[in-house]
């Protein structure tokens, strides 16, 4: 099993998840990070440590968001790895919790 990034990353791209990765499985992208499922060890460490509740585990992604399984795996093969926190974009608070945001994710 791995956990994923969700929608609701997009634009908010928080990065203390990564810190805490103990196999560096977080990948970078303009706004929005993913985990490789390869990678993954489902440790869990992850999912406490996003502020906006983003990362969720395999069998507990929210209806509708499915497709970020996918997402993840596709993206995580082309994006850099992260492995140290930066800060957030400076509009990440105002991107916080707003839905439909799978349209404004830059690849």
């Amino acid at each position: 099993m791995t956990f994923i990034v969700g929608e609701n990353c997009i634009k908010c791209k928080y990065t203390d998840c990564v810190e805490v990765c103990p196999v560096d499985c977080f990948y970078e992208g303009p706004n929005f990070l993913v985990i490789h499922p390869d990678e993954c060890i489902d440790c869990a460490l992850c999912e406490p440590e996003c502020p906006i509740e983003a990362i969720y585990a395999e069998d507990e992604i929210p209806d509708g968001e499915e497709l970020f399984l996918e997402l993840n795996e596709e993206l995580a093969d082309v994006w850099p790895n992260i492995t140290i926190k930066k800060d957030a974009p400076p509009d990440a608070a105002e991107w916080e919790g707003k839905p439909g945001k799978l349209a404004l994710l830059e690849r």
